[in-house]
């Protein structure tokens, strides 16, 4: 016999300005609390000095976070011009320093090589594994270890602002797996003058906005009410970037059982993913095929 789980059977999506000096783990676990879930996840991990937006997912909504994970990211962050940190941020000790300092025209040419297209070496202090063991694990240890580059989409780098010689402000929009720090470390490196986050704010992941995050004061001013309640945002929001399609009633059965159902959409081609709605509630997601819906993802319990 199958064990119940503890907690509410709720699901959706819960939108976290996140402070500096909390992980998002911390996150989780306070917005599962106050919520009552049986399950919670989240869609992108902050650093623990990083600020902004964290999208955490109750219930079957933990079944779209790989889509928000996906989506394009905006943050807005400082670099500290003239030293290298440990952490490449401004949490680690300083290793090196320079006293030159860029003009605004070299950092302008230099950001053109951290656009579009680049490969990205992660921190030394960063969650990536390496032989089953995490980066910042070996790190602490003072163990040096050879991290693989990895691709990375970057639509947008721009100087935002430049208030004193030593620091630059830059927004970036970005996809998947994308380390700010990583790119003020190579910025620094690419003007000769090291460099470091100071700062770093997440002002938005795909459909959620930072400035319709709720504090982490309010969570627990409002946990296990239905004031709370009433800022659940719907798991459909995690599907906003796949084409959707429609189920008809005999389909929508199918597919809470797991089985290709029909369903009717125009502008999906053959085998494309998308996701079937009925009655205005997410069904399911998987791929268009000849008028049907082969599901990979089945949203059993949707509200």
């Amino acid at each position: 016999m199958a064990r119940k789980r503890k907690g509410r059977a709720v699901s959706g999506w819960v939108v976290i300005d996140k402070p500096a000096g909390v992980t998002s783990t911390a996150v989780v676990n306070k917005v599962k609390w106050a919520f009552e879930a049986q399950k919670a996840g989240h869609a992108g991990t902050l650093d623990p000095a990083a600020t902004g937006v964290l999208a955490v997912a109750l219930g079957e909504a933990t079944k779209t976070v790989p889509y928000i994970t996906d989506a394009l990211k905006c943050y807005r962050f400082v670099v500290t011009l003239g030293a290298a940190t440990t952490t490449d941020d401004a949490e680690g000790e300083v290793i090196a320093s320079s006293a030159l300092r860029p003009t605004d025209g070299e950092i302008e040419a230099a950001l053109t090589a951290f656009r579009g297209d680049i490969l990205q070496v992660p921190p030394q202090f960063s969650a990536v594994k390496v032989d089953g063991e995490r980066a910042y694990d070996l790190a602490r240890e003072g163990e040096q270890v050879e991290l693989v580059a990895r691709p990375l989409w970057v639509e947008r780098l721009e100087v935002i602002s430049r208030p004193d010689p030593d620091h630059v402000e830059l927004e970036m929009v970005c996809g998947k797996g994308g380390y700010v720090r990583s790119i003020a470390r190579d910025l620094g490196r690419t003007l000769g003058c090291l460099g470091h986050v100071k700062w770093l704010r997440r002002e938005w992941s795909g459909p959620f906005d930072a400035s319709e995050g709720l504090s982490l004061d309010e969570i627990d001013r409002l946990a296990r009410t239905e004031a709370l309640d009433a800022h659940l945002k719907p798991l459909e929001l995690g599907l906003a970037d796949l084409p959707r399609v429609e189920a008809t009633p005999e389909g929508a059965a199918r597919l809470r059982n797991g089985n290709p159902g029909m369903v009717i959409g125009s502008g999906v081609g053959y085998g494309d993913e998308c996701w079937a709605s009925y009655q205005g509630r997410a069904v399911a997601v998987g791929r268009y095929m000849a008028g049907e819906l082969h599901p990979s993802r089945v949203f059993v319990d949707a509200p």
